[in-house]
């Protein structure tokens, strides 16, 4: 266990830093989860919008630190190229 001030403190915010950067990951995943959902649904649409919704979120997690930038860039390519594929329904 830590036996200075700043090491106690430094304890102190790591478990809060830990904490917010589980939640933008947390956040990043469930963003993710939804454009592979809509994919797995066949919904073109609903995959479009998914996309665009989750693409600005992986790159805030990705500006924030809690992923990659290369990472994140390769989720958000690789999602593309998976929603460019689908055949629309509607049309």
């Amino acid at each position: 266990m830590a036996n200075s001030p700043q090491a106690r403190k430094r304890v102190r915010l790591i478990a809060k830093r830990t904490e917010i950067n589980q939640s933008r990951k947390s956040r990043v995943r469930t963003f993710v989860r939804k454009v592979e959902e809509a994919i797995a649904s066949g919904d073109s649409d609903a995959a479009r919008l998914a996309l665009k919704a989750a693409q600005p979120e992986i790159i805030r997690g990705a500006v924030n630190g809690v992923i990659h930038k290369n990472a994140a860039s390769r989720k958000v390519s690789r999602l593309a190229q998976r929603v460019k594929t689908m055949t629309p329904l509607s049309k």
